[in-house]
């Protein structure tokens, strides 16, 4: 029996940098292996936890479907939809909050993050958020879970729920693993923290143009070009953590040793490495056009992707149900 994949993206805007090399290159590595089976969605139930448009929430769901179809992910090789077409994932996590504390919940970086940044929606869903996730992947027995780094302490709480689950009623979840990819931090424009659709300025979209690109590149913070010590923090960091990237690792090395001896004009390596990014971004680009065209060939994937992810979803219902005593 082929071990599975899961993982989603969360329906708030187009993929950017960030979100293709620290998940979508993974995923099309992993839905080529033959010993495999992938199920990668967008998932829209997530989005919801937060303050949100619904009148963009479906639009903004099919984009995420677009980018993944259109960097490469192939629905004959792998799963793809989206998660609110799948209704046992939401019955698998009420069934799995009667197994996790409000304590744990509550103790959680990211959900003390998020009354942070949203003091005024601290609701139920947000604190199951990980509740839900670990229903996401186990739902699938999914074993292998292509994330980032930042998504470990939803993933250790995915583990509780598995051992506690099989402790308890002798259920067979496998406690799942994160599956990094040399791309898994991408680093923020604005020189701190990460590429998120959150922060304006801190992101290129894989939609973006060259003029685009050059203009966001422009914007990222520098310094004279010349020091001691290559910098590891901050925004000629992430520059050069970018360079290594999509230059490779011995365009990077050239950068260090200029910085250490003869300096580094920037304005040359901000257009050296938008004319890398764009080259990678524009076949993408050009097959996003084509599938915008092909809505019915979407609406079919989205589809067909939701009836074999039911069929999977359904068993593990059944199965959980029977051990719990509620069938």
């Amino acid at each position: 029996m082929k071990k599975r994949v899961f993982s989603g993206t969360r329906a708030t805007g187009r993929l950017h940098l960030g979100n293709y090399l620290g998940a979508v290159k993974g995923y099309i590595e992993l839905q080529d292996r033959t010993d495999l089976e992938c199920v990668f969605m967008a998932v829209d139930l997530h989005t919801i936890t937060t303050p949100y448009d619904p009148k963009t929430l479906s639009a903004k769901t099919r984009d995420i479907i677009l980018d993944y179809l259109a960097a490469g992910l192939d629905p004959e090789k792998a799963i793809i939809t989206k998660q609110s077409l799948v209704p046992e994932h939401t019955e698998l996590a009420f069934i799995f909050s009667s197994v996790a504390s409000m304590a744990r919940m509550q103790h959680l970086p990211t959900f003390k993050e998020k009354v942070k940044q949203h003091p005024q929606n601290v609701t139920m869903a947000l604190l199951n958020y990980p509740i839900l996730m670990a229903a996401d992947i186990l739902i699938y027995k999914a074993g292998l879970v292509p994330v980032g780094i930042d998504q470990e302490p939803h993933l250790e709480i995915a583990r509780e729920i598995a051992r506690k689950m099989n402790e308890t009623y002798g259920t067979k979840f496998p406690e799942p693993v994160r599956f990094a990819t040399s791309g898994e931090y991408v680093p923020s424009l604005s020189g701190e923290g990460k590429m998120s659709k959150s922060v304006e300025g801190s992101f290129i979209s894989l939609t973006d143009d060259l003029k685009t690109i050059q203009k966001r590149l422009a914007g990222a913070p520098t310094d004279s070009g010349k020091g001691d010590v290559v910098p590891t923090t901050g925004g000629v960091a992430n520059l050069l953590k970018l360079v290594k990237l999509f230059q490779g690792e011995d365009r990077y090395k050239q950068y260090a040793l200029s910085y250490m001896h003869e300096g580094i004009r920037y304005r040359d390596l901000k257009k050296e490495l938008t004319d890398a990014i764009y080259k990678e971004l524009k076949p993408i680009q050009e097959k996003r056009i084509e599938l915008e065209h092909k809505t019915s060939y979407v609406d079919e994937v989205i589809k067909n992707g939701a009836e074999k992810a039911r069929k999977i979803a359904s068993e593990t219902i059944r199965e959980v149900k029977e051990k719990m005593g509620l069938l």
